[in-house]
């Protein structure tokens, strides 16, 4: 009888827990929601910063860039910290920092005031970013709610980055530009608090030092990096491209080398020997790299081409955002039925087969055509952006979680970057041929308006006449071919990731010490509110409330072909 009683207390105890559990899953898509919204909503308030402050060419390059390159850059540094002095205590510093970079941002006074705010605001973001995931990889043990949670975390990263620009729009219309950061500090100051009562502490393996050199090496690294294939987007391939990308290369690659030989490494290069982790990452990147080119492509077309306003284009992309939404939250059930495998090559044929869809689009306007592209797009990317991201965070030790979560955000960073440089080299290669024989048009303004459709409706307005009026149009009839060009590249390579996604598990596996008890389930060794063994991050700090031991439960241990336990 008093054994009955007991296995009842610990399944309510492990109710009580679960319930916080999902709590904490709230905290972190708010830290969630306002890194993503930030990446954002400066988008809309160029213009008006530029008119306040007057910053040159190269300052407000800086002001937009500031933000993602030193964020992309310290990532692993600051996620493989958390995992050495807890990932609580480097997401609260994170916490703070972003809100004090949003006050010097708000209220910058001069272009090099601003450039530094952002700066800072990205070194909060890359505290946040990995320290949300880590935590919530600690928080749950049981890889079928980490994959419910995974989902709704997904989603919240899809409407951060949609509502970024309406949002801005919204401020921008009833107050001045810097109320775009302003609007961070009140959130900041409730997530402190709120994050330091219901979060949970924890941190990896904390044997030997922690490795300052490689983390700074890989920094100047990813930042040098980054640099490079930003400039590779823009077009620039002069020595201010090539020397970023090549410092970049040499010092990741002797980050690596570092890692390789030290007894006790900043990251586990080992995690990469998985087939199910490496594989993932390599999905992550396939994956961005068609998402934001594509996007960016996508919005020159909606309003180069189509004529519509800044609003109206950002109407055109909602579906895709909700469309993302959706995948997220049915993902876990999806990665139950179909296993990572199947739902990875889905996601990525059912983005491809929407991107030769859209090869449909012509000058003219076909809404019902785009609606139906930007929704199986949004679904199908979200659903391979899920399934890679699960894989890789189950696959990695749980003492590696902040450093495999660093390299999870790190390669969206580098996905992102790779493709706008990609897809914008192929881009501007299909549409300049076009204009280099229009009828009536000098050689040096058919050279100009071969940069870009903007400049060519800059040059065809100056021209006038018969003249501006043929370059105008050919302006557009090639920008909609090399859009088709662009597209059916993307395609390929989506295809080549479902290709990739063939070495995932076919299943999705759960330990049993990681499955939720059921009614008949036994109590496990431990009591829910035991503390954790010293070093460990298998579950919660129990100060915070959350702190129980899932119950066991007896479940069928299913082989992988590559021999490797998640």
């Amino acid at each position: 009888m008093s054994g009955t009683t007991t296995a009842a207390a610990l399944r309510r105890r492990a109710a009580g827990a679960g319930a916080n559990r999902w709590v904490v899953l709230v905290v972190l898509c708010v830290s969630l929601l306002l890194v993503a919204v930030d990446a954002t909503v400066l988008h809309v308030a160029v213009p008006a910063v530029t008119e306040d402050l007057k910053p040159g060419a190269v300052e407000l390059l800086w002001i937009v860039d500031a933000y993602p390159l030193v964020c992309a850059s310290l990532l692993i540094l600051f996620g493989t910290l958390g995992d050495r002095v807890g990932r609580r205590r480097v997401l609260l510093l994170g916490y703070t920092l972003f809100g004090v970079a949003s006050a010097m941002a708000a209220f910058a006074d001069d272009a090099h005031l601003l450039i530094v705010a952002r700066a800072l605001l990205g070194v909060g973001g890359a505290m946040i970013m990995p320290a949300t995931l880590s935590i919530l990889r600690q928080v749950f043990p049981d890889r079928r709610e980490r994959a419910l949670a995974i989902g709704i975390w997904s989603a919240v990263a899809a409407v951060g980055a949609a509502v970024g620009p309406l949002l801005g729009g919204f401020l921008l219309e009833h107050f001045w530009w810097g109320s775009v950061f302003l609007v961070n500090i009140p959130l900041m100051l409730v997530s402190l608090p709120v994050g330091r009562i219901l979060l949970p502490e924890s941190k990896g393996d904390s044997d030997g030092p922690w490795d300052v050199v490689g983390a700074l090496t890989a920094a100047a690294g990813l930042f040098a990096m980054v640099l490079g294939v930003k400039r590779l987007g823009a077009g620039e391939l002069g020595a201010a491209t090539l020397l970023p990308l090549a410092a970049g290369v040499v010092l990741l690659v002797l980050f690596v080398r570092r890692q390789r030989r030290r007894e006790h490494p900043l990251l586990d290069l080992r995690m990469f020997s998985r087939p199910a982790f490496s594989t993932s990452v390599g999905c992550i990147v396939l994956a961005m790299l068609a998402l934001v080119g594509l996007e960016l492509i996508a919005a020159q077309y909606l309003q180069l081409v189509l004529g519509l306003s800044p609003l109206e284009t950002g109407l055109r992309l909602v579906p895709l955002t909700f469309a993302a939404m959706a995948a997220g939250l049915a993902g876990a059930r999806m990665l139950r039925r179909f296993g990572p495998r199947h739902m990875v090559s889905f996601g990525f044929c059912l983005t491809a087969g929407a991107v030769v869809l859209l090869t449909a689009m012509g000058g003219d306007d076909n809404a019902p055509l785009l609606l139906g592209g930007f929704v199986l797009l949004g679904f199908g990317l979200e659903t391979t952006l899920f399934g890679a991201y699960e894989s890789m965070l189950s696959e990695a030790p749980q003492d590696q979680a902040g450093g495999a979560a660093a390299i999870g955000e790190t390669s969206y960073q580098l996905g992102a970057g790779i493709g706008i440089a990609l897809l914008g080299s192929v881009m501007n290669a299909a549409y300049a041929p076009g204009l280099s024989q229009v009828p009536g048009v000098p050689a040096s303004a058919s050279a100009a308006a071969a940069h870009s459709l903007g400049e060519a409706y800059e040059v065809a307005a100056r021209l006038g006449g018969p003249a501006g009026e043929a370059l105008r149009l050919a302006a557009r009839h090639s920008f909609v071919h090399g859009l088709h060009v662009t597209l059916l590249v993307s395609a390929g390579l989506l295809l080549a990731g479902a290709a990739m996604a063939l070495r995932l598990p076919r299943l999705m596996h759960c330990d049993p010490e990681e499955t939720p008890s059921g009614p008949a389930s036994a109590p496990s060794s431990a009591p829910s509110g035991s503390a954790p063994a010293s070093g460990t991050t298998a579950e919660a700090s129990p100060a915070a409330g959350l702190g129980s031991t899932p119950m066991r439960m007896p479940a069928q241990r299913e082989s992988r072909g590559s021999g490797v336990k998640v």
